[in-house]
């Protein structure tokens, strides 16, 4: 069964997010909140965990769209093909915020995701999510929790979330409640920045 921990988002315990670092490092799967919904995580260097999630998915891990949760946006060159001053400035506007960039990727991707072109990045403004991967010293790979709930469709309870999950994940953490609306996607591999799904982050920005 996994573990339930409450963190606070104004001031993470360390030993706590320790605790969730050593569980992904284990190649273990955790649920934690971000600044939009709750996010299903593993370690991005974790080829079993990796694989773990493509499989409660229920898709291949190559055909997967995966967000990488980052810490910050030094982070995004580990992963990312060299971006032009446009896309720095836009990137440096909205994050962290409740944004999803699809921006091209590079040739130090995981073997997993060396087949795609591009690769979704996120910097949500979490303090608990953003700790974790500080921590972790590289990115979270994440997918969203869908309810099966047609209505509600994402969980925003943890207790609710930790009670359908407790069998499936390692560990869930409780930040209390999340939002239920996904986060903006935005493509950044064009010419022209193109809105692939509204979700939370205001579009004026851009």
């Amino acid at each position: 069964m996994a573990e339930f921990i409450k963190i606070y988002e104004d001031k993470p315990s360390e030993a706590a997010i320790k605790k969730v670092v050593d569980v992904l490092k284990n190649g273990g799967l955790i649920i934690y909140p971000t600044d939009t919904v709750y996010g299903l995580g593993c370690d991005i260097t974790n080829s079993r965990a990796l694989e773990k999630i493509a499989k409660i998915k229920g898709i291949k891990i190559e055909k997967a769209n995966f967000s990488f949760v980052c810490s910050d946006l030094s982070n995004i060159s580990d992963y990312v093909r060299q971006i032009d001053t446009s896309t720095f400035k836009i990137l440096k506007r909205a994050l962290p915020g409740p944004y999803t960039f699809i921006l091209p990727g590079n040739n130090d991707l995981p073997r997993e995701f060396r087949k795609k072109k591009t690769v979704g990045i996120r910097v949500p403004a979490n303090n608990i999510a953003l700790e974790i991967v500080k921590l972790l010293g590289n990115p979270i790979v994440s997918t969203s929790i869908h309810d099966d709930d047609e209505v509600l469709e994402y969980s925003t309870d943890p207790e609710l979330i930790f009670e359908k999950w407790q069998n499936i994940v390692d560990l869930v953490i409780d930040g209390g409640y999340g939002d239920n609306t996904p986060s903006t996607i935005i493509d950044l591999s064009g010419y022209e920045p193109e809105i692939i799904r509204e979700g939370k982050g205001d579009i004026d920005i851009f």
